[in-house]
């Protein structure tokens, strides 16, 4: 049976502490950003409407930079490293979205009439784009 070895403990709790409060923070900057670059209101959809395409896709958006960003404090040995993948996660977040919107021309104006299809498209995609920078962060 080992001992508890509080330094180590400690150290680790602190560690925990900075990468969640780091990737906590990268969220609420992703959701921020997020909500002012596509074309419909994400919250006034999902909060006041009950817009199930809206929440699919914030939803898997916010899923999918999260998967990376979980990849980019795998990969990390400092947290200078971490802001760094964090970013590239950001932005190739940013990019699957513009993608998805690419290939569906009509993407607000169908999550606005809460066409279920194109928020599970772009959780899709979004998801998708996580699970790939993510794998690629450490190949």
């Amino acid at each position: 049976m080992s001992s508890l070895n509080l330094a180590a403990t400690g150290a680790g709790v602190l560690s925990f502490a900075v990468y969640f409060a780091g990737a906590l923070g990268f969220c609420v900057a992703y959701c921020a950003l997020y909500t002012r670059i596509t074309p419909h209101k994400e919250f006034d959809l999902i909060v006041r409407e009950a817009n199930g395409a809206a929440a699919v896709a914030f939803g898997g958006s916010l899923l999918g930079f999260a998967i990376a960003l979980a990849g980019a404090i795998h990969v990390s040995t400092s947290v200078l490293e971490f802001v760094f993948w964090g970013a590239v996660a950001f932005v190739t977040q940013l990019i699957a979205y513009a993608l998805a919107a690419f290939v569906h021309p009509d993407l607000s104006p169908a999550i606005e009439r809460n066409t279920l299809a194109a928020g599970v498209w772009v959780a899709a995609a979004s998801v998708a784009a996580g699970v790939l920078s993510a794998a690629c962060m450490s190949p």
